[in-house]
């Protein structure tokens, strides 16, 4: 009897579980649909990334003998649902049961889950932690902090261990990493790669059927296959790996990547594995070539907050998106779409979202994310623009990383304080402020920096929820010493600063 193995656009692995199970007869299924195009307007780059990875993908694995049922995005016997595409495939195969590698969301569990034919949901056994790992590890706990779970992953894979001990005698190198960049001609950024025949008949494609979406398609110049991402991982181990613990924090506004490694659009899309990632890593710090910091500090991305992140998103269940305890309900201003605005680290950071689909992650932690928990807006609006604007955007990490970390709206479960600050910070951090309409020293007044008189007001707006918190109590003392006047300007600027954004105006 033949049956169907379903392969996603994140799914792009050999060794996927799904994959595993399949026999002789059986059929590959892999449908480019516009429910998945379009359920939120992504950027039209990650769209044709998935879409050529897919393409390139489908046929390495016939390459490797396997029957492949591929369904184009202009197909016309496209249903255009994954669900559609499985029935169309089933009735045209006689198949009678499918074979899927658990999806990555909500969403995408329950269109399978109520399909009617027989669906198979295998585990995503690519990840580190199994969901019942992540559940041992948080039952009975009070707080499920990313580091205690980060230290149970190390010693349980072993990386970065000498023995019980972690290398270096400690777990966490943050302090060395926290360094501001200067200007550097001659670092290297990522590799870039000349679209193919296949990249460039995507790309048509996607001018063609998502003319309207948020984000510039050309020049596009990411990898699409597995070659090509192995090429993107050493470049960055044998180039930017050693420098990437001083300056991961850091922001040029002409240098958009830095040391970063661009590596999670090809892990999250399964054209890598997090382990040898990881494994390579731990290597290249045991042969002597990079730092220790550097490396304990990526590894914890994807060892520590990849997965944690992928816990905390099962865990708490599909309503994880719609929390909101702050009570934020302000809509998006256009800025986050590209409208002028005055203030030059927004403008840098969507601008380069815009042209790239990437901005690293204090650009979206303390710029984006930061401005957007001042301002009160709504994070369900804030959730579903990161989901649209990054390359490596999948719900399982994004969610709780915007819902969780960046805005505070799950009150607590992953950050034990709001990810808020003034534009001091930004100014220590980046190079934005040199450049900005406002001044980041000035306090109160018409060319206050924004950042400076929000996180006064929003300190203030939720002063019972956070004065007793042990992270930032302190901070209501500097408050109550001030001023009452200018206690009363900051409160008076900050908003009427609100008022003329939420009404159109340029800010």
């Amino acid at each position: 009897m033949t049956r169907l193995i379903l392969v996603l656009g994140d799914q792009l692995s050999d060794d996927l579980s799904a994959l595993r199970e399949a026999k002789d007869g059986d059929v590959v299924v892999m449908a480019e649909v516009m429910d998945e195009a379009s359920y939120v307007r992504h950027h039209p780059k990650k769209i044709a990334f998935l879409f050529a990875a897919m393409r390139k993908f489908a046929d390495h694995l016939r390459d490797k003998g396997f029957t492949v049922a591929y369904t184009r995005l202009d197909d016309p016997e496209n249903s255009q649902k994954i669900g559609g595409e499985l029935l169309r495939r089933a009735s045209e195969h006689d198949a009678s049961e499918v074979i899927a590698t658990e999806p990555g969301e909500w969403r995408l569990i329950d269109i399978l889950t109520y399909l009617p034919i027989t669906v198979r949901q295998l585990p995503d056994d690519r990840f580190y932690a199994s969901h019942k790992d992540f559940q041992d590890w948080a039952e009975g706990r009070k707080e499920l902090r990313m580091e205690w779970f980060y230290r149970e992953m190390r010693r349980r894979t072993g990386l970065l261990m000498e023995g019980d001990e972690p290398a270096g005698g400690q777990w966490n190198y943050d302090h060395d990493n926290r360094k501001p960049a200067e200007a550097d001609l001659f670092r290297e950024g990522p590799p870039r790669f000349e679209p193919d025949r296949i990249t460039r008949d995507v790309l048509d494609l996607v001018e063609q059927r998502f003319p309207d979406n948020f984000g510039d398609l050309r020049p596009f110049d990411y990898a699409t296959d597995r070659q090509g991402a192995l090429k993107v991982l050493r470049h960055f181990i044998d180039n930017s790996l050693d420098e990437f613990g001083p300056y991961q924090d850091a922001m040029l506004q002409d240098d958009p990547h830095l040391h970063h490694s661009i590596l999670s659009p090809y892990i999250n899309a399964g054209l890598l594995s997090p382990r040898e990632v990881c494994d390579r890593v731990a290597k290249a710090y045991a042969e002597g070539k990079v730092r220790l910091n550097s490396a304990e500090g990526f590894i914890r991305q994807i060892l520590g907050w990849r997965e944690y992140m992928r816990g905390i998103y099962f865990m708490q269940g599909p309503d994880y998106t719609d929390r909101n305890e702050l009570g934020h309900d302000c809509d998006l201003p256009p800025l986050y779409w590209g409208a002028e605005t005055r203030m030059n680290c927004l403008s840098q950071a969507v601008g380069q979202t815009q042209r790239l689909a990437y901005a690293h992650h204090i650009q979206r932690l303390m710029v984006t994310g930061n401005f957007a928990l001042l301002a009160g807006i709504d994070p369900h609006q804030v959730h579903e623009w990161y989901l649209e604007v990054y390359l490596d955007a999948y719900e399982w990490v994004e969610a709780p990383n915007v819902i969780g970390m960046s805005q505070f709206a799950d009150g607590g479960i992953v950050g034990s304080k709001p990810y808020v600050s003034s534009g001091n910070y930004i100014s220590k951090m980046s190079d934005y402020c040199k450049h900005c309409a406002y001044k980041v020293t000035a306090k109160t007044g018409k060319d206050a920096c924004p950042f400076n008189l929000l996180y006064w007001d929003f300190l203030v707006r939720h002063r019972e929820r956070f004065q007793k918190n042990p992270r930032i109590s302190r901070i209501y003392g500097t408050w109550d010493r001030m001023d009452a006047d200018k206690r009363k300007t900051i409160r008076s600027e900050a908003a009427d600063f609100l008022t003329r954004m939420d009404a159109g105006e340029t800010v």
